[in-house]
């Protein structure tokens, strides 16, 4: 078979850019080895949303008396939560075929593997191989759960997210390695529905790729739900004995024995490249990372990558956003390579946590006169009214002129507010102009427009 376009995975990187590329009238193929969606929405953000959800509806029930109103002996089904997540996931996972058949693309199910001369060699199941050809090939294979060599996974005593999100009953004890986006989320989840909860990083704070008064907070809120927090601490191994693990944690005090159920590493990801061929066609790799132009072009004429495979944030959002960007330059636009730094970040414990840009650190580090601006939800109408008070947003901007270098938000409902940052910078708007936006009253959003004000020391409500 011929087409236009042939995409290699099926995530949110690569089915989107099949979308595209048969909205712009290229004959399009996609190839998946498991499941329509991908890891994203079969494996990781829509269940782990639904899981969640679940959690946040658990802890509302427990806490009804604080809305006025009375339950009786709330109790997590852990089974149920399960099965509710994976039905979340079958149910995308089947909208993503719908649209593959709305949009006219074929979908070759079966191991891919690059071949030179702009083929792909697929396996099926049964064994049998076909070989299918395009005047550009999209590599969108996407990434896995990283694994350390001092804790070996073993899907039953050492999880990653995948094992953490089916397993097939509840831990009573639970150690996640690593505070990353996944790692903090786990760790919301078990916590809040009874399982005793330790997380352990490497780093001197948790979520350390955040704003660190962001860290900070986290780490106070979860340290009031009962979360055990280890920072500058480093696992050295896992012993398992009679279903029980005994984790041994290096920190600044000594060694310490951590005794649990599962151990959950969540250490980040690594790429999806092995076995696809790239060695045979001769694209080229380093750090374990596709190499490719502000398009995604390959140094291979007619191959491409995007997503969690090529350098760059490892996000849903930015996987689509390249797919679309790379086959819109192959049909012929001209679309803007992608502006990195400004690309928002979402992590979906309680409370959430959204951000865009530079960090203060950052922010002075390259040299800015800055103005700070912090807006606590404590001083929020509508956070008062919700129950939800911990956090706060804090601008930053540049003080010669008003340019938003960057947003952090922590609180409930705050990756929903992100995008009004990420509007913002795109479009250039100043603290001045950011300020004179009128913002509807009582909303969570007031909070941008205060923060902004305390910035020029114009603040209303603090």
């Amino acid at each position: 078979m011929k087409y236009d376009v042939i995409v290699l995975g099926s995530g949110p990187g690569g089915y989107v850019t099949a979308i595209r590329a048969s909205q712009l009238g290229l004959k399009t193929a996609v190839i998946e080895r498991e499941a329509l969606g991908g890891i994203c929405l079969n494996w990781g953000c829509i269940p782990t949303k639904a899981l969640l959800k679940s959690a946040n509806v658990f802890e509302y029930i427990e806490h009804a008396e604080d809305y006025g109103i009375s339950v009786a002996s709330p109790k997590a089904d852990f089974k149920g939560m399960v099965a509710r997540s994976r039905g979340v996931a079958d149910g995308m996972s089947k909208g993503v075929q719908f649209l593959m058949k709305k949009n006219k693309i074929d979908v070759i199910m079966g191991n891919g593997k690059l071949l030179p001369g702009k083929q792909v060699a697929v396996t099926a199941e049964d064994g049998s191989v076909q070989t299918v050809s395009a005047g550009h090939i999209i590599i969108a294979t996407g990434a896995r759960s990283r694994q350390l060599p001092s804790i070996p996974q073993d899907g039953k005593n050492i999880i990653g997210y995948r094992e953490a999100m089916t397993l097939a009953k509840q831990p009573k004890r639970l150690v996640v390695v690593g505070s990353g986006a996944i790692g903090v989320e786990f760790a919301y989840f078990y916590n809040a529905i009874g399982t005793e909860v330790t997380v352990v990083e490497y780093q001197n704070r948790i979520v350390p790729v955040e704003d660190a008064d962001v860290s900070k907070q986290l780490e106070k809120s979860f340290k009031k739900a009962g979360i055990k927090v280890m920072t500058s601490s480093e696992v050295l191994d896992v012993k398992s004995k009679g279903g029980e693990q005994t984790v041994t944690v290096k920190t600044k005090k000594g060694e310490e024995k951590l005794k649990c159920d599962v151990v959950l590493s969540a250490a980040g990801v690594i790429s999806n490249i092995e076995n696809i061929g790239l060695e045979d066609v001769g694209i080229a790799v380093d750090g374990g990372k596709i190499m490719v132009d502000d398009f995604y072009a390959s140094n291979i004429p007619g191959y491409y990558a995007i997503g969690d495979c090529v350098p760059g944030p490892a996000l849903a959002h930015v996987a689509s956003a390249e797919g679309i960007t790379c086959v819109e330059k192959i049909a012929g636009h001209s679309p803007e390579p992608i502006d990195y730094g400004n690309i928002p970040g979402c992590t979906y414990c309680f409370p959430e946590v959204a951000s865009v840009g530079m960090t203060e650190a950052q922010a002075k580090d390259a040299g800015h006169d800055i103005k700070v601006g912090k807006f606590p939800f404590s001083a929020s109408g509508k956070a008062s009214a919700s129950g939800h008070k911990d956090g706060f947003v804090k601008l930053i901007f540049d003080a010669k002129y008003g340019e938003l270098l960057g947003g952090h938000m922590i609180g409930a409902n705050v990756t929903e507010m992100v995008a009004e940052l990420v509007a913002l910078r795109k479009l250039e708007t100043t603290g001045h102009e950011l300020i004179k936006t009128i913002h509807p009253h009582p909303t969570l959003s007031e909070a941008v427009m205060e923060a902004a004000a305390a910035a020029y020391d114009e603040v209303i409500h603090l």
